[in-house]
């Protein structure tokens, strides 16, 4: 038996579908987007101050510890707008001075802008500054309430960066302080240091770091429950400009790099210096993109079990690019391990006398091996610290520090990219959904105020929610999250914003609750609200559904008002409808049938229907409808619908309850337009599986073919004689319409009329619903005069 051919329009959906799959693993579009003005976010900012750029959070004493410039502020977690503490730390006049005269601008550069952050104790914390490019640290406590700066003022070079708008990353382990940043004034000399009585640093050679931008850097305690006694190992994220690539102009890739936590240096080659430092590239790729994309932030998303542990790591796209892309790449911390202890070496090779190319490294690599910690083995070799490891190995490291391969992100695939916006900043959040299942929630600050807040579904990227933190595009300089007190810190030049990780009160409606998809919210049965739930909450008291979206469960609105509006001949009509998703297109019917905007009549635009030289002909029922795709299925539901009527003088009282028409189902509270809008409640919806729309339209054809089959097998047996019909045809009688024969019309459930003589159709619309398992067949009825619908 031969498939059934598909009908012209399923096929055009199908090809549709498969291209908007495939668009969206190149760019995500987030499902909402919420303006300034509808955030409601707590804000701090002080008059006089700027460059919220560092971030301490104190759980355990219910502070944020915020660094600005020339400022340190202690604010109630819970609500950041009340400052509990400050402290002020300007730099003196002399340091002003030195700075200015070295080309510096007095009011911008020559300023102590707060860098570092660390809590050493309960009271005590490290904190420095760029002081006027001269860096400098000190201690502050935090006792009783009060913030106090102890004067006990230290070197910071090598802690902090000079330049107040240079990245650097820095991180307390063991009391000692390890750092990435530059080590002077011209900022020509960047390192990896470990500050303290066992000093530590990179070698300044371009083998190792190459102009490096550090971004980020986090212990992962690789010696627990380990079986070959290995160290634990500090990770440090940066780019840097290429040395492996041919190309026509400096190329920046990026990097991760590690040392161990117990390395002490070489006995007489690479004194003072790492004895364990490699680095590898990282691998974060995107379809039609051949060029490195460039890390802006990374998130360490810890487990009980180090290997279990994951990088997050925000991208953007190089500079020079043909258009501007950015991406989120999960990284497995055991594969990281895997590619430096087992990995092979790049190594330069001088080609044609002068040009160096680097390529792997084929030869014998020597024991113990180059970059390795000081495990089990080596101790058993009696290899007791990096003070014994032999010259070999060290001198192999020296000129080997680039690993071959490059780190592979989880899936091979990005877990999220967008198209024309640049991430900034990344914090990720653990959540466990109503299904019992954990799913990673990222944060994603761009460079013009916003937060992204997303997460990937078994490699579906999904974008829940877009929210603008700031009334004028800006930077996010900074995120944090804290899961105790369920809120995301966002910091910039201007101020710092708090938003909850879930305001599930924007979603209004039960299909919307669903289709948001977010871990954070279900609807609740029982009170009719979308809301955050219990750990103990039961399937059967809420309804969420992350990866197939499917709201089939949710319960079935009421009938929703039409708004009545008169009709001006002549005139231009707009009917406002707004999508609340933007995933989701709009359609509008008109007397319940599909509303095709041609020859210049009607202009479908984005926050509503434009109907241009309002005619008689003009005047019926307006419906705008929402159609939502979700994992494969459709959802229509009827967002506001409007009656437009001539004018007749006796009852013209837009706006007022009673006369109103009825349609559709319950929808939720339209955009005020004027006093003649009428407010109504919670969203209507139908649902139309996808499988079901292709099945309908494979079926239709059949029936018809069957139809005609059946029709011609009876004429031919002379069951229904010609004769017959044409002698049928004679008898009738040419007449107005409204009194001509009862005509069947499909009209759509759910929907109502209200005003006199109206009792048959109210009868007629007011059908039972199968709501989301099929059509109902229940609601075609016999309409005997036209005008009604």
């Amino acid at each position: 038996m031969s498939c059934p051919v598909l009908p012209p329009a399923v096929l055009r959906g199908f090809l549709l579908a498969c291209v908007c799959a495939a668009h969206c693993t190149l760019d995500c579009t987030p499902r909402k987007r919420v303006p300034y003005d509808r955030n409601h976010l707590k804000v701090f900012r002080e008059e006089g101050v700027s460059n919220y750029s560092t971030i301490l959070m104190r759980e355990d004493v219910g502070v944020l510890m915020l660094g600005a410039r020339e400022a340190v502020y202690a604010l109630d977690i819970n609500n950041i707008s009340v400052a509990k503490a400050k402290i002020i730390w300007q730099v003196t006049q002399t340091k002003q001075n030195e700075c200015t005269f070295k080309g510096k601008h007095p009011d911008i550069e020559c300023r102590n802008y707060i860098r570092t952050l660390h809590q050493i104790n309960e009271s005590v914390m490290y904190v420095c500054g760029t002081n006027a490019f001269s860096p400098a640290c000190d201690y502050i406590t935090y006792v009783g309430g009060r913030l106090t700066l102890e004067g006990r003022q230290e070197e910071g070079k090598g802690k902090c960066p000079f330049d107040p708008f240079q990245r650097s990353s820095s991180i307390v382990v063991d009391g000692d302080l390890y750092s990435a940043t530059v080590l002077n004034f011209l900022g020509s000399e960047p390192a990896v240091l470990r500050n303290s009585v066992k000093f530590l640093r990179t070698e300044f050679t371009s083998f190792w770091l190459d102009e490096p931008n550090f971004v980020y850097m986090d212990l992962i305690p690789e010696s627990e429950n380990n079986p070959e006694g290995d160290d634990d190992k500090i990770y440090i994220f940066f780019s840097e400009n290429a040395i492996e690539y041919d190309f026509y102009r400096r190329l920046v890739v990026s990097r991760i790099a590690r040392v161990c936590k117990s390395d002490r240096g070489g006995q007489r080659t690479l004194q003072r210096k790492w004895t364990s430092f490699l680095k590898a590239s990282l691998d974060c790729p995107v379809s039609g993109d051949i060029l490195p994309y460039v890390l802006q932030d990374v998130f360490l998303v810890r487990d009980s079990d180090w290997r279990k542990s994951l990088f997050y790591v925000a991208f953007t796209s190089q500079l020079g690019s043909n258009e501007v892309f950015s991406a989120v790449c999960a990284y497995s911390v055991i594969d990281i391990n895997k590619l430096f202890s087992h990995g092979k070496y790049k190594t330069p090779v001088t080609v044609e006398a002068s040009h160096v190319k680097w390529v792997m490294y084929n030869g014998d690599v020597p024991v113990p091996r180059p970059g390795s910690c000081i495990n089990n083995a080596a101790r058993a070799s009696g290899l007791r610290n990096s003070l014994d490891l032999p010259d070999k190995t060290l001198e192999f490291l020296r000129d080997h520090p680039l690993m071959d391969d490059s780190v592979k992100p989880l899936t091979g695939q990005p877990q999220l990219v967008r198209k024309g916006v640049l991430f900034s900043r990344l914090v990720v959040d653990r959540t466990t959904a109503l299904d019992g299942e954990t799913h990673l929630v990222m944060f994603i600050g761009t460079d013009n105020g916003f937060v992204q807040k997303a997460v990937n579904y078994n490699g579906e990227m999904h974008i829940i929610e877009e929210l603008q933190l700031f009334r004028n595009p800006e930077p996010i300089g900074v995120l944090r999250v804290s899961a105790r007190t369920g809120q995301v810190y966002a910091g910039s030049v201007s101020g710092v914003v708090q938003m909850p990780m879930a305001d599930c009160r924007r979603y209004s409606s039960c299909l919307d609750c669903v289709l948001a998809r977010d871990p954070y919210c279900a609807w609740d049965l029982g009170t009719h609200i979308c809301s955050s739930f219990p750990t103990s909450a039961k399937d059967t008291d809420f309804v969420q559904s992350l990866k197939e979206g499917d709201a089939s469960r949710c319960p079935d609105p009421g009938p929703i008002k039409a708004k009545k509006r008169i009709l001006a001949l002549g005139n231009n009509i707009r009917l406002p409808c707004v999508l609340d998703s933007s995933l989701a297109r709009v359609q509008w019917l008109l007397a319940m049938k599909l509303l095709t905007p041609t020859g210049g009549k009607y202009s479908v635009q984005a926050d509503g229907l434009l109907i241009y030289n309002a005619s008689a002909a003009d005047a019926g029922l307006y419906t705008c409808e929402s159609v939502e795709h979700a994992a494969g299925r459709q959802y229509n539901r009827t967002l506001v619908a409007y009656q437009l009527r001539l004018s007749t003088g006796v009852d013209d009282n837009v706006g007022t309850d009673g006369g109103d028409s009825w349609i559709g189902m319950d929808t939720e509270s339209a955009p005020s337009d004027g006093p003649d809008v009428v407010h109504v409640s919670s969203p209507a919806w139908r649902h139309i599986p996808q499988s079901g729309l292709v099945a309908l339209g494979v079926s239709v054809a059949m029936l018809s073919v069957l139809v005609v089959v059946l029709l011609l097998w009876n004429l031919y047996k002379g069951y229904l004689p010609l004769h017959r019909f044409s002698q049928q045809n004679h008898r009738k009688q040419p007449g107005p319409a409204v009194h001509s024969r009862p005509v069947l019309y499909a009209l759509r459930r759910h929907a109502t009329f209200d005003g006199v003589g109206d009792a048959p159709a109210r009868q007629t619309l007011h059908a039972p619903s199968t709501y989301g398992n099929g059509f109902n067949t229940d609601g075609f009825k016999h309409i005997i005069d036209e005008s009604e619908i």
